[in-house]
């Protein structure tokens, strides 16, 4: 099902191109939970997204009450951006960044970030105790997207990926030690409904998203079920490194599949000028 700074970055791109209203975001934004807010973790980005100091957080900018996500989008449109670009940024994967900071260590942390990097803001989604959402802006001078393959590429990088794992699982004998692993893939998926995504959204990008969904739920069942019918160190070893580039191939999926929507979403909007 991806991750909120993927809908956020589809989204907002949509509307900032006019493919979607700003309804159609904040609906689209629900997927995730009833609440959010967005706050500032420093005087720069309070200043691009026009928080007042009492609307800030962060070590030297006022309190944490944030503001809705529809005063985000205002704040975009008033800049006149016309993109945004989705990050899953790991230890070893800091593509898009943009170097050390408190960007970096948050979008680190949290494993995703959206970027606008016209303004040179990104943005950290963190889930609070009580379900809400916050999404902490930051200054980010350097961030872009980290996606330089088109998506074809990294679609058959994706399959690729899935074959080389599956040959080397089975090598380890793997797989029939869990007679009922498809099974518990199936159940995952179905309690895992897609979230929605623009009308204009292409269907090669869609695809590879659903793609990487079903890839993933896979690797989270392998993971519960660490050491996963390895019989030894060594050979759970063999599997943890098996499936360790197949992770970074949904990683690199998502993003992919974000950049092309938000990449024909821009053309379109060349088209009408």
């Amino acid at each position: 099902m991806c991750c909120p700074s993927a809908t956020l970055a589809v989204w907002s791109s949509a509307w900032l191109t006019q493919r979607a209203a700003s309804d159609d975001v904040l609906d689209a934004l629900l997927y995730w939970t009833q609440r959010h807010r967005v706050l500032a973790a420093d005087d720069g980005a309070a200043e691009t997204f026009d928080l007042a100091a009492g609307q800030a957080a962060g070590p030297a900018v006022g309190s944490a009450e944030g503001v809705a996500p529809a005063q985000l989008l205002a704040a975009l449109r008033r800049h006149g951006l016309t993109r945004a670009a989705l990050l899953l940024p790991e230890a070893g994967d800091v593509r898009g960044l943009g170097g050390p900071g408190p960007f970096s260590r948050a979008a680190l942390a949290r494993g995703e970030a959206v970027v606008f990097d016209e303004v040179g803001i990104g943005l950290v989604p963190e889930q609070a105790d009580d379900g809400s959402l916050t999404w902490t802006a930051h200054t980010a001078a350097g961030c872009g997207d980290s996606i330089t393959s088109g998506i074809s590429e990294v679609e058959r990088e994706l399959r690729d990926a899935v074959r080389s794992s599956a040959d080397e699982l089975d090598a380890l004998d793997v797989a029939r030690a869990h007679p009922g692993a498809h099974d518990s893939v199936r159940r995952r998926l179905a309690a895992s409904p897609q979230p929605p995504w623009p009308d204009d959204m292409p269907a090669q990008a869609l695809r590879v998203l659903q793609r990487a969904d079903e890839v993933d739920t896979i690797l989270a069942a392998a993971t519960d079920d660490e050491p996963g019918g390895a019989h030894s160190a060594s050979a759970a070893r063999r599997r943890s490194e098996a499936l360790r580039p197949l992770a970074a191939a949904v990683r690199e999926a998502r993003c992919a599949a974000v950049s092309e929507a938000v990449r024909l979403f821009a053309g379109y909007a060349d088209r009408r000028r």
